[in-house]
């Protein structure tokens, strides 16, 4: 099967940034979506999916309705969940286990929250569910991450030498497969 190119479009800022907010759902700001308006400007794709949330979601149908498309909504796009951590900011979750999460997500998860391997594994049924065209996906840092990890092989040190901040745009060529494989086009912070 020919390769497609994917394009997985961090949600712009929400409101409340500084907090983890995985399956919080926070609104996305006004200038949030304008930033990812801009990022996808000259883009063109034949598909638009983005996560469950609507920090992701609204995003994904103003940019859907721009490109006279329909939105899917796929909730396996959906952010890491933080269990007991959801909505604190990282100043007052205990700095050793923070530490632990940050060094290894699977090993050490939040309390009651999603192991990064659980992670991995969803954003992957989401990616083998991907029509074999050029796609949007709006969705979060740490999809974006596991998606890198499940199409590229990368480990944890690898993903997090990335920076994806708010609107970035993270652009893949796509080989269907069992696995899949892909190759980083370009990111566009």
């Amino acid at each position: 099967m020919a390769a497609f190119a994917l394009h997985l479009l961090r949600h712009g800022a929400p409101e409340g940034t500084g907090r983890l907010i995985g399956r919080t759902d926070a609104s996305p700001t006004t200038e949030g979506i304008a930033a990812c308006m801009a990022q996808v400007e000259n883009l063109r794709v034949e598909a638009v999916i983005c996560s469950d949330l609507a920090r992701a979601q609204r995003p994904a149908e103003t940019i859907a309705a721009r490109l006279a498309l329909p939105v899917a909504v796929d909730r396996r796009w959906s952010e890491l969940d933080f269990g007991a951590w959801e909505g604190l900011s990282t100043d007052v979750i205990d700095p050793a286990a923070l530490g632990r999460f940050w060094a290894d997500p699977d090993a050490a998860p939040p309390p009651q929250g999603e192991r990064w391997s659980a992670l991995v594994a969803r954003v992957a049924a989401a990616i083998a569910a991907l029509p074999a065209r050029d796609t949007l996906v709006v969705t979060h840092g740490g999809a974006m991450r596991a998606a890198l990890a499940h199409l590229c092989g990368f480990g944890q040190r690898e993903l997090w030498a990335f920076d994806l901040p708010y609107a970035a745009l993270l652009s893949l060529r796509v080989w269907p497969g069992d696995p899949p494989s892909a190759q980083i086009v370009a990111l566009c912070p």
